[in-house]
């Protein structure tokens, strides 16, 4: 089994929040590749059983970092894939984590089915913030299992 970690992170937190979903997957089993979306294409999440997208949310809007993917998502058809979204935020800024909501609504949009709801994390990792990306790992897990190959 395969996943896709795609991240944009400004101040290191949604990476942060991307290694632990790496550790949490691997230690499932699961054969994982982790690398900044200015790298990466929709295309790439063809490939996995389980795709990944972190990012943090600037303003209200995606980041640029994260653009480009987010529009490719736009002509794929994931159906079959399981997907994650997750990010930081900040409570202090509008629209909490409205990117995280973006990729969510787009990975549906795409046939993938969501393991879990949105990830959403405050600033930075705590431990009831782990747990739950551990969870996430482990519904992705099973979900991916039930999935003909």
């Amino acid at each position: 089994m395969k996943a896709l970690i795609a991240y944009a992170s400004m101040t290191g937190n949604t990476e942060e929040a991307c290694d632990v979903m790496a550790e949490a997957l691997e230690d499932l089993g699961v054969e994982v590749d982790m690398d900044s979306s200015l790298n990466l294409f929709g295309e790439d999440f063809l490939d996995v059983d389980i795709c990944v997208v972190g990012t943090y949310t600037y303003g209200s809007e995606l980041p640029d970092d994260v653009v480009d993917l987010y529009e490719d998502l736009e002509d794929l058809d994931l159906t079959g894939k399981v997907f994650i979204s997750l990010g930081s935020g900040d409570h202090d800024y509008p629209d909490y984590c409205q990117s995280v909501d973006d990729f969510y609504d787009q990975f549906l949009q795409t046939g993938a089915q969501a393991a879990c709801p949105a990830i959403k994390i405050e600033i930075d990792c705590n431990a009831e913030d782990i747990e739950t990306i551990e969870a996430g790992a482990q519904a992705a897990v099973n979900l991916a299992k039930q999935k003909p190959h």
